[in-house]
């Protein structure tokens, strides 16, 4: 597979296969149907959900539990964790990156989680395009935030994270969304942390 920036071989290579050990517990999965279960509670009529860089599927795995007949289909650009989600029967896996994935379809529910900020800002535009043209109905995006574009070190590597307004920049694109709810969900939570991610939902 070839890629048009560093940061997709960076995610596509040894850093991502390190970041599946990290991130595959107990605890985050009962945190993300927590995070979850509060988002879906604003949403009605949603069978069919697209989450893009899903990694070993956490979060689709949380989503089961909350909505057991929806259909799922997972975006994953690291062959390691295309393999371990295979193994999970209920989830539709697509091996590719982000920045080239042209979908024939189009879902009820379409997010990303701790994505967009991993993501080029030069190439930002075409994935608010993509997420943009394959829901039906919702975007969810819940990322770092930040009011104006910042970039961050991130375990030592440099030019990985980026910070911005991520909801604002796609509200501001397409004038049909509209803003339903937004949260946070803080690091220090008593019984389900999350990594301070700002979440935001979106309508069509």
């Amino acid at each position: 597979m070839s890629y048009l920036t560093d940061q997709e071989k960076f995610w596509a290579g040894q850093f991502g296969n390190d970041y599946i050990k990290r991130n595959m517990s107990p605890e985050l999965l009962a945190s993300n149907v927590n995070f979850f279960t509060g988002i879906f509670n604003r949403t009605e009529n949603v069978n069919s959900i697209l989450e893009l860089g899903c990694n070993v599927g956490m979060n689709l795995r949380a989503m089961k539990t909350i909505l057991p007949n929806a259909e799922f289909t997972a975006l994953e650009i690291n062959e390691t964790a295309v393999n371990v989600l295979k193994e999970v029967p209920y989830i539709d896996v697509i091996h590719g990156s982000i920045l080239e994935y042209q979908p024939d379809r189009k879902w009820d529910f379409v997010f990303t989680k701790g994505v967009l900020i991993h993501i080029n800002p030069d190439h930002l535009d075409s994935v608010y395009e993509l997420m943009y043209n394959s829901t039906n109905k919702y975007i969810v995006v819940a990322e770092y935030y930040n009011r104006t574009p910042v970039a961050i070190p991130y375990r030592g590597e440099v030019d990985r994270l980026f910070k911005r307004d991520f909801a604002g920049e796609l509200l501001d694109k397409y004038p049909d969304l509209k803003l339903v709810d937004y949260g946070f969900s803080y690091h220090r939570d008593n019984n389900f942390k999350q990594d301070d991610v700002s979440w935001f939902l979106l309508e069509k």
